[in-house]
C-alpha cells in the first residue's frame, strides 16, 4: 500500500488575526521620506528639574577651600597634642614628632577626601579621585599609632 502526500492548501478563511499595517488603507511606512535638517545636529539634552547639577561652582569651592583650611589649622593643634601625650607617655621626641606628623598627615587627607565629596559628589567620590587620597590616610594614621608606641 502506497501512502500518498497531498500538498497543504493555503488557507482561505479570515486568519483570526490581523496586524494594525495589515489593515487596509493604512500607510505601510510611517519614516518620513526625507531626513529633517536638525538630523546632523548635535542633540541639546535639557537638564531634568530636580536632578542634581554636575558643574561645581567657584562659590562651592571657595566655601570647601576655606573648611579645609580650618580643619587643618584644627589638625595642627591635635598634632601638637598628640605629641605633648605621647612624650609624657615616656616616647622619644623624634617618635612622637614623627608620629604627629603622620597623624596630622592621615587626618588631612581623610578630611581632603571628606570635603572634596561634599563639594561634589558625583564628580570628585570616584575610586580616582578619592581612592588614593583614603588609602593614603589611612595608611598614616595606622603608622601614626605604629611609631607612637615605641
Amino acid at each position: 500500500m502506497q501512502a500518498t502526500q497531498t500538498a497543504p492548501t493555503p488557507p482561505t478563511g479570515d486568519p483570526g488575526f490581523k496586524l494594525p499595517a495589515d489593515a487596509p488603507g493604512v500607510p505601510q511606512d510611517t519614516l518620513p521620506k526625507t531626513t529633517p535638517p536638525t538630523a546632523a545636529e548635535p542633540v541639546e539634552i535639557a537638564p531634568v528639574a530636580g536632578a542634581p547639577v554636575t558643574d561645581t561652582s567657584s562659590r562651592d569651592l571657595a566655601i570647601g577651600g576655606a573648611v579645609f583650611l580650618v580643619l587643618l589649622i584644627v589638625y595642627f593643634f591635635v598634632r601638637n597634642a598628640y605629641v605633648h601625650h605621647l612624650v609624657v607617655r615616656r616616647v622619644a621626641p623624634s617618635s612622637a614628632g614623627s608620629a604627629g606628623w603622620l597623624l596630622f598627615l592621615g587626618l588631612g587627607f581623610l578630611s581632603a577626601a571628606a570635603v572634596l565629596a561634599l563639594i561634589n559628589a558625583s564628580k570628585f567620590l570616584s575610586f580616582a579621585v578619592a581612592g588614593p587620597l583614603v588609602a593614603v590616610g589611612l595608611i598614616a594614621l595606622i603608622a601614626a599609632l605604629f611609631i607612637g608606641r615605641r
